[in-house]
């Protein structure tokens, strides 16, 4: 048994290398590339407790696919694989964009990588609002969730903070579950922002630690978080910069949350990226480990399944405000306008792949900056 946990873990950090170098299209792709390699492939677990892991994954913050993928490597081969699927995973994606982001740093106002960026942005906005249709079904099912995300959506245009409103929206649907609330307000709600401060290594690490900490849903509603900490509070990004690092998260493989590598590179250099892309991935690792053997009985849980449910609706609307907000910088002629609406209309009438509708919009970028 022993030697099987010895050779299990290698063959996680295998499959995770692997993932993270190919495992484009963001958090749903990722989710459906590894039941595939693990459950219908390798015979590792079974369709039940595939699912049951993922049930767990979306009840708690961080970046969900690679929280999976940790999952996946606790149960084949024990902590050993728990960590081989974390830093396989996640490695190859910052590796990669800290390559971007040294480019974009040195090269960025060339004509051939702002034609990159200017192909790859709407297209990236298309990416983002076919993932927020395709969850509305699941996350808006009734009408006091639709509720909660026009309210949310509202707020979150007028400016107000992504924290407490996810929050609110969570605590709100456990309120009406008739729950006891004083215990179930997070200690996050309650933490300050600073504007405006001198960049330093601590500081961001602890920005990425507390978006890594409480960011729940998608790793789309990374954008919303990034943004909220790094362009209107702190004022170390521009919306401009924020944008071309969620294109470049994009167009990586592996996680999402790899713009985190891109946004430390672009603050503090590669100490910068190292730090940001340690912090916004170590709660992860922290979460996989204390959940993984309650997964059972969280699944059950009516309170679980109704803060979960208001979490969904408000990432939701947050997802929807800030992609309006980011399209501003995406969307700046009647090219981008039309790769746009062409990429979404080829996302939802033939479900074609987002990493190859990516590819065509850099070709088309090159063609059109030259």
């Amino acid at each position: 048994m022993l030697e099987d946990v010895k050779s299990g873990w290698l063959e996680v950090l295998w499959l995770a290398l692997k993932l993270g170098f190919t495992a484009f299209g963001g958090p749903a792709a990722h989710i459906a590339m590894l039941r595939e390699e693990v459950v219908t492939r390798r015979g590792w677990i079974s369709n039940e407790r595939f699912l049951d892991l993922l049930g767990a994954v979306n009840l708690i913050p961080g970046p969900n696919s690679t929280e999976l993928v940790m999952h996946v490597g606790l149960e084949r081969a024990g902590w050993r694989g728990w960590l081989a699927a974390g830093f396989g995973f996640i490695v190859p994606a910052a590796s990669i964009t800290l390559g971007f982001a040294w480019a974009y740093s040195s090269f960025g106002m060339k004509p051939e990588f702002a034609g990159i960026l200017y192909g790859v942005k709407p297209v990236v906005i298309a990416v983002v609002l076919q993932a927020i249709g395709g969850l509305s079904s699941v996350a808006l099912k009734n009408w006091t969730l639709r509720v909660i995300a026009l309210l949310t959506l509202a707020l979150a245009l007028l400016g107000v903070n992504e924290l407490p409103l996810l929050f609110a929206g969570a605590l709100l649907m456990v309120g009406l579950e008739r729950f006891k609330l004083t215990r179930a307000i997070p200690p996050f709600v309650a933490l300050g922002f600073v504007s405006s401060v001198p960049v330093t290594l601590p500081g961001l690490f602890w920005s990425m630690l507390k978006i890594g900490s409480v960011l729940y849903g998608s790793g789309y509603v990374l954008l919303a978080f990034l943004r909220g900490e790094f362009v209107d509070r702190l004022h170390w990004l521009t919306s401009a910069q924020l944008v071309d690092a969620i294109a470049i998260g994009q167009i990586t493989p592996g996680p999402v949350f790899s713009s985190a590598t891109f946004v430390g590179f672009l603050i503090a250099g590669v100490p910068g990226a190292i730090l940001a892309t340690i912090a916004i991935f170590a709660p992860a690792f922290v979460f996989t480990a204390l959940t993984h053997n309650l997964i059972s009985g969280i699944r059950q849980s009516k309170l679980a399944g109704a803060f979960l449910d208001g979490v969904n609706a408000t990432a939701l609307a947050l997802m929807l405000a800030v992609t309006l907000e980011l399209s501003r910088t995406a969307i700046v002629d009647v090219w981008t306008a039309a790769m746009t609406l062409v990429s979404g209309f080829l996302l939802v009438r033939y479900k074609l792949n987002s990493s190859s509708l990516m590819l065509a919009g850099v070709a088309l970028g090159l063609i059109l900056k030259h």
